[in-house]
Parts: structure tokens; sequence; C-alpha cells
């Protein structure tokens, strides 16, 4: 891209990636974490020796939303700091899928494409990025989002 990244060139990435963000381990400490402050203590996700006896995956694993929770991080990183967007709010998700489980300890990282770019007026702007959480050593994917951000200018 010939100019620099701000809100008001975002339109000129339309169908590009915008970035990808370092590897990350989701270990067994952050999904119990999880799993507190959520109050979804479902054993698959805490309960290690039994999930190595009777889960499918013979391991936790990390919450779909734990999961889901990566891609705001990710926006923050791969383009809305890096285009100084000063108000960026989470607007929705117009789709999520979750195709694969994370195993606990398996590392993840995520992968941020624009989608569409369009003024609503009044300095804002809505954003729509799909965000897809791949699985270190694994072909599909844990998570593709498409997420919606409504960007202000100052």
């Amino acid at each position: 891209m010939s100019k620099a990244l701000s809100l008001a060139t975002l339109d000129q990435c339309v169908g590009q990636k915008l970035g990808v963000t370092e590897w990350m381990q989701l270990g067994q400490e952050r999904i119990d974490e999880f799993a507190h402050c959520t109050g979804d203590d479902q054993w698959i996700h805490v309960d290690v020796e039994r999930a190595s006896r009777e889960s499918p995956f013979k391991s936790t694993i990390a919450h779909g939303y734990l999961t889901l929770s990566l891609v705001g991080p990710a926006q923050l990183t791969t383009w809305i700091r890096p285009a100084a967007i000063a108000t960026a709010l989470n607007y929705g998700l117009d789709r999520v899928r979750f195709l694969a489980p994370v195993v606990s300890g398996a590392r993840v990282r995520c992968r941020v494409k624009m989608v569409s770019v369009e003024a609503k007026g009044k300095g804002r702007v809505l954003i729509t990025t799909e965000t897809t959480v791949e699985i270190e050593g694994q072909e599909k994917p844990a998570v593709i989002a498409n997420s919606l951000v409504m960007g202000m200018m100052e």
C-alpha cells in the first residue's frame, strides 16, 4: 500500500491481509482462569485427569469463547494501532465458526484480512474483518470470525 495506514485509507485494504500475530500458547493456567472468570467449568476444559481418560482429544481443550477472545487483541495489533485509530468500538460479529478444538498447550495465532469498509457519516466508519485463528501444525483453523468495528475520526 502506497499511503500510510489510517482510518481514511483502510478502504484501500479491502481484500488484503492486514497482518498476522505472534504465536501464543493456550496453556491450562489460562484455560482455568477463563473458566473461573466466565463460570464455564465444564470438565473438558478444567479436569486434566478426566479429559486424558474420557475426552476424544485425550486432553483438556480451550473454551471456544476463549479462542474467540483472541480476535480483539489481534485487531489491535494488526491494524487498529498501526492505523492510529483513537476510537475503535466493537460493533458485533457477523459470522463465527468454531472449526477445530485447541488442546491445552497448543500454540495459536491470528491472521486478519480486511473484508469491507463502509462510511456511516459523522466521521464514523464500519470496518469488517475476517480473523482466522490458526493452530500450529494443523491445517484446520480453530476459529474463523467476521467481526465489525466502528472506527471514529477525531
